[in-house]
């Protein structure tokens, strides 16, 4: 068996290989877990021979790996986005989650993934999205401390809030994937648990020095 799609550029034939093998793969562990599913299984998912996986990807755990990447990075740069055009933390609020829903709906089988390697993936595989939700964490502490909106806050103290909010809206996440029937309930819920602890955040006042 050759890589499948036969037409098309090197490069191009290449390219749909590896998107093959990707979706195979969240497809097949879509019930239980990347490390319960085997390369065989991936490649014969896709049409081509084990060696072919091997010329994309040099494991399952490799795969994985791209995966969390291509998971998180179009998120971070949306969420990125609504954050600087937030001036006030309501205002964070009301763009990120719309923001989150709908990447969860228009990734549903990723953030699937997500949510089950998170906790039953592999160490290497837990630590890289782990990273990636560290990022998204520093990137809002920053720009939370450079908005000015939490001016009697230590640096400490906004790297907590940062952490605080991401952690609801990866749990948020979560329950979108759990029940995506809910969306508006799940939403209206978020947003209204986070401006309940942002009425706390607002009249906070750092013991440290700023």
């Amino acid at each position: 068996m050759g890589e499948p799609g036969a037409s098309g550029s090197r490069a191009e034939r290449k390219e749909r290989t590896r998107r093959a093998i990707l979706d195979a793969a969240l497809a097949l562990a879509a019930d239980s877990s990347l490390g319960a599913i085997s390369l065989r299984q991936v490649a014969k998912q896709v049409g081509v021979v084990p060696t072919a996986f091997y010329r994309h990807f040099g494991s399952l755990e490799l795969l994985g790996l791209a995966l969390v990447d291509e998971s998180f990075r179009s998120l971070r740069l949306m969420l990125l986005d609504g954050w600087r055009h937030a001036p006030e933390y309501r205002d964070v609020i009301d763009g990120s989650l719309p923001i989150v829903a709908q990447h969860v709906r228009e990734n549903r089988t990723h953030y699937a993934f997500i949510a089950r390697e998170r906790t039953a993936g592999s160490p290497r595989i837990r630590e890289a999205i782990n990273h990636e939700i560290e990022l998204i964490t520093r990137e809002l502490a920053t720009d939370i401390a450079r908005s000015g909106a939490a001016e009697h806050y230590s640096s400490t103290d906004i790297a907590l809030l940062a952490d605080l909010v991401v952690s609801f809206v990866v749990t948020m996440a979560e329950r979108l994937v759990d029940d995506p029937d809910a969306e508006a309930q799940t939403l209206d819920q978020a947003r209204t648990q986070l401006r309940m602890l942002l009425v706390g955040a607002l009249n906070w006042r750092s013991r440290e020095p700023l």
